[in-house]
């Protein structure tokens, strides 16, 4: 008899997790309660059949912008931001490898002390080799957010999706948690993210993603097994995609 196997609708996925989401019920720093239960989530879509790879914000530690209104140096404040994300990248690569999953850290500015640089090709057989791999210090440059480097590194491993694990269950019409009556959308075309300003990455990361034909999933990390939910397409989260396959509802 044969056995029927299920194949995910997105194969290869970049994973998109907030620096916020790392604190818990913290106002700074990592949790390692809610490290580890996220890395228990990584560690199910990946025996689900998925590929991943991980780009982590750093701000619940250092955030660049917000240092920069502050009176810092704007390049020197955004540098500060990128080594966050890589302490960020080393906790969760701790919490994966604690439970059996293999994983090689990857940082746009080199530190070989600590991970490897990030190198394209290497980041590709590692993923063909099962291996998890985290994309640390954002796109190396300043003045470029985390956002904009998954996209690129969504782009550049191939992805077939980005999912962007946040506090929030999808894209609003405005801030649910000011909004009360804000309307959550089931979908949305890059187009209308671009021209509406609605707040799902930053502009740039949305044009590189249309540009790449990848969806981003805005969907609530914090919420236990909503990662699972969603890649099965069970889940609560929005869409954004090309109009083309909004309007057909390939998604």
């Amino acid at each position: 008899m044969l056995e029927l196997v299920t194949i995910p609708r997105f194969k290869r996925i970049l994973l998109k997790l907030s620096g916020e989401v790392l604190m818990g019920p913290g106002q700074f720093g990592i949790d390692p309660d809610t490290v580890d239960r996220v890395a228990g989530e990584i560690k199910a879509a990946k025996e689900a059949g998925h590929e991943l790879c991980l780009v982590v914000g750093g701000g619940n530690i250092f955030r660049g912008l917000a240092a920069a209104a502050k009176g810092f140096d704007r390049t020197s404040a955004d540098y500060m931001g990128m080594l966050a994300t890589v302490m960020n990248a080393l906790a969760v690569q701790n919490a994966l490898e604690k439970i059996g999953v293999q994983t090689r850290v990857q940082s746009a500015i080199p530190m070989a002390s600590v991970c490897e640089p990030y190198i394209r090709r290497r980041a590709e057989r590692h993923i063909e080799k099962g291996r998890i791999v985290i994309f640390a210090a954002g796109t190396g440059n300043p003045f470029f957010t985390t956002d904009t480097a998954a996209a690129l590194r969504a782009a550049e491993m191939n992805c077939d999706a980005l999912f962007k694990g946040t506090s929030v269950d999808g894209v609003y019409d405005a801030d649910p948690k000011l909004v009360p009556t804000a309307k959550r959308y089931e979908s949305l075309s890059f187009g209308r993210v671009l021209a509406d300003n609605l707040k799902v990455m930053d502009a740039a990361a949305v044009a590189l993603c249309r540009e790449n034909d990848i969806p981003i999933v805005v969907f609530n990390i914090r919420g236990e097994g909503n990662l699972a939910a969603v890649l099965r397409g069970e889940g609560t989260s929005t869409i954004v995609c090309n109009e083309e396959e909004e309007a057909n509802g390939r998604l």
